[in-house]
Formats: C-alpha cells, sequence, structure tokens
C-alpha cells in the first residue's frame, strides 16, 4: 500500500490492514439497542443463518459455551432472542432471534450503510467503480471460506 491506496497486485496484508480498519469504523457507527461486538455478531449470525444450537453458535463466534450461555442469557433478557427447544433432539436447544432482534440487526445494517455511503459520497467515481467492482470478487472471497 502506498498512500492509503491499495495496488492490483495487493498482498493478504494490505487487504487485512485496510479491511481492519473498515471494521473498526463500522463498530463505531453502529450504535442502535447499545450492542457488545459479541452480542451484536451473535444477533446478526442468528439473523443471516437462522436458528442455531447454543454450543454450534459458540463456536461459529469463537467463544465458550459457558460464555455464549451467559450472552443469549443477556440478549433473551432484552427481547433480542429466545430459547426453543429442538424438534429433531428435545435435549437440544436452539436460538433464534426475535422480531425485536432482526428489527435491531436491520437499523444496525441500515446506521453502517448510511455511514459507509456518505464516505463514499466523498470519493471520486473512479474509486466509488473500483470498489463496487471488487465487491462480488469479496462475496466470492466469504463464500470460499464459508464453504470449507
Amino acid at each position: 500500500m502506498h498512500n492509503g491506496v491499495m495496488h492490483s497486485n495487493a498482498s493478504g496484508t494490505e487487504l487485512v490492514v485496510v479491511l481492519e480498519h473498515l471494521v473498526t469504523l463500522i463498530r463505531q457507527v453502529s450504535t442502535a439497542g447499545g450492542l457488545s461486538t459479541a452480542a451484536s455478531s451473535a444477533l446478526n449470525r442468528l439473523g443471516r443463518d437462522g436458528p442455531h444450537r447454543l454450543t454450534e453458535l459458540a463456536h461459529a463466534q469463537g467463544v465458550s459455551q459457558p460464555g455464549m450461555t451467559q450472552l443469549v442469557t443477556r440478549m433473551e433478557r432484552e427481547g433480542l432472542v429466545r430459547r426453543t427447544a429442538n424438534s429433531d433432539d428435545r435435549r437440544a436447544v436452539l436460538v433464534e432471534a426475535t422480531d425485536a432482534g432482526l428489527d435491531l440487526v436491520r437499523r444496525r445494517r441500515a446506521e453502517r450503510a448510511d455511514a459507509l455511503q456518505h464516505l463514499l459520497d466523498r470519493l471520486d467515481p473512479q474509486d466509488q467503480a473500483a470498489i463496487a467492482a471488487a465487491l462480488p470478487a469479496l462475496a466470492r472471497l466469504v463464500e470460499a471460506r464459508a464453504s470449507d
């Protein structure tokens, strides 16, 4: 990276640096609901992927099962998630986002989209076009990781 501009032969390290800054920015502008990063991430996953067993959610989020249990309990008290019985295995409990939780995910996404759009609008048309052109490749990068 030179002068903050990524070259066409960008390395993984350059991409990580830019994405880390972007993630920080996104976290800073997502204030609806006053969620922690862990709560926001778990709620986003439930909204995107649907109900999860508590153990699966903990594993997917990279936290301990006791830590996820505490987080789910807090989010349940706030009306953002609910626990339901798993119809396939009555011993297992599923965690799912409530309508209020899904609404909060949508509001936080709108906050992030508005903030990013404001920044994009300040870029010149060539940079805007370059970012738009990169989106399909970035989506494929995420999909490739998800299928591993």
